[in-house]
């Protein structure tokens, strides 16, 4: 049976390889960086807020040159570092901005890369040919940030969103006791069931992505669709210069099953510190697994915040008041944790935590 699916398979592909022989739009990073010009801000809109902004291109050592972008307040010295991870399809220059902006004004640097194939980075749009290469080349830059003057000595977080929390989760397992703590945002631990493919379509992915890995016809749900509640903030998603409109890659959506799970197998392995974020309608990637995180991680050190009604964009996507208090809650956190003194900072949603006590309180 399967020999038969397996080459029905192999010659329905052959009769679309023309497809992905046609260059998509954005498919060249020259494209990707014209498309952001428009977006680009000055650095007095930045210094308007207190905040004073580097971006630059770092050259991996792989020789792949990436985007970066940092946030640092521009008064006085920044009390950590936060490393942020984008999710799948992201970059670290559109809606992070805004969250990027409020850390540093809160008296945190804030750094950003976007991934190979991502955002303003180079590499064929949105391909990830081995999701632990993303990974390496995260590490890298992380690693070459905390070790300058200005940081050296200074704590340092770990922030990932969505695919961005597996990469941050991977980067905390290659450097157990190296960082103070994370902040996963919705972490892509599981695929939820609504964007996962059906069963046998995994399976025949994971039997032909090597014959056309680049080819985007991956079925899939739209994930702007069910990441983001407000339609007005969905349209400002769509519209994001360098966002992915395709259908996952063949090698891409290979990529992102078996890291999900690796980790989903690997939950006991996760030893920092962290701040667990979750909508409880989240239709992108599962909050069971974010709850199954926090009851099997090693972490002495843990906080699982679930929000009633909140989807999976909870900084990006929500109203205003709820993005509030997901910012509230991060911004605690990570004072409690760099020793710096929050002020009238409160919080509201289901919270687990270690450090407190271990129960749910309801809203």
């Amino acid at each position: 049976m399967w020999p038969f699916i397996v080459a029905f398979c192999c010659i329905a592909l052959s009769s679309v390889v023309v497809v992905s022989r046609r260059r998509l739009a954005l498919d060249h990073h020259d494209d990707r960086r014209r498309a952001m010009l428009p977006f680009k801000k000055d650095a007095e809109y930045y210094l308007r807020k207190g905040v004073r902004v580097t971006e630059k291109f770092f050259f991996n050592s792989r020789g792949i040159e990436q985007f970066t972008k940092e946030w640092v307040p521009a008064n006085g010295e920044a009390s950590a570092v936060v490393c942020y991870c984008h999710g799948y399809g992201d970059q670290c220059n559109y809606f992070f901005d805004a969250t990027a902006v409020e850390l540093a004004q809160a008296g945190y640097a804030v750094v950003g890369v976007d991934y190979e194939g991502h955002g303003q980075s180079q590499g064929l749009h949105c391909y990830i040919p081995k999701f632990s290469v993303i990974v390496e080349d995260t590490r890298e830059y992380f690693q070459s940030v905390r070790a300058r003057p200005e940081f050296a000595g200074k704590p340092g977080f770990l922030y990932g969103e969505s695919m961005g929390g597996a990469v941050a989760i991977n980067v905390s397992r290659a450097e157990q006791g190296k960082w103070d703590g994370m902040i996963l945002v919705a972490p892509m631990c599981k695929i939820a069931d609504k964007i996962r493919p059906p069963w046998i379509i995994q399976e025949l992915l994971r039997r032909t992505a090597f014959l056309v890995p680049t080819l985007p016809i991956v079925p899939a749900e739209d994930i702007a669709e069910n990441a983001f509640k407000l339609p007005e903030k969905r349209a400002e998603g769509k519209a994001n210069p360098t966002a992915f409109l395709h259908k996952p890659r063949l090698g891409t959506a290979v990529q992102l099953l078996l890291v999900s799970e690796d980790i989903e197998k690997h939950l006991d392995e996760v030893t920092t510190p962290f701040l667990l974020m979750h909508g409880a309608a989240d239709l992108v990637t599962d909050p069971e697994v974010s709850k199954a995180l926090y009851e099997r991680s090693s972490s002495k050190d843990k906080t699982f915040k679930l929000y009633e009604g909140m989807w999976h964009a909870l900084t990006e996507g929500e109203p205003s008041e709820n993005v509030a208090i997901v910012m509230r809650d991060i911004i605690t956190w990570l004072s409690e944790r760099s020793g710096k003194k929050a002020a009238n900072l409160s919080t509201t949603g289901s919270e687990v935590s270690d450090t407190e006590s271990a129960v749910i309180d309801s809203i």
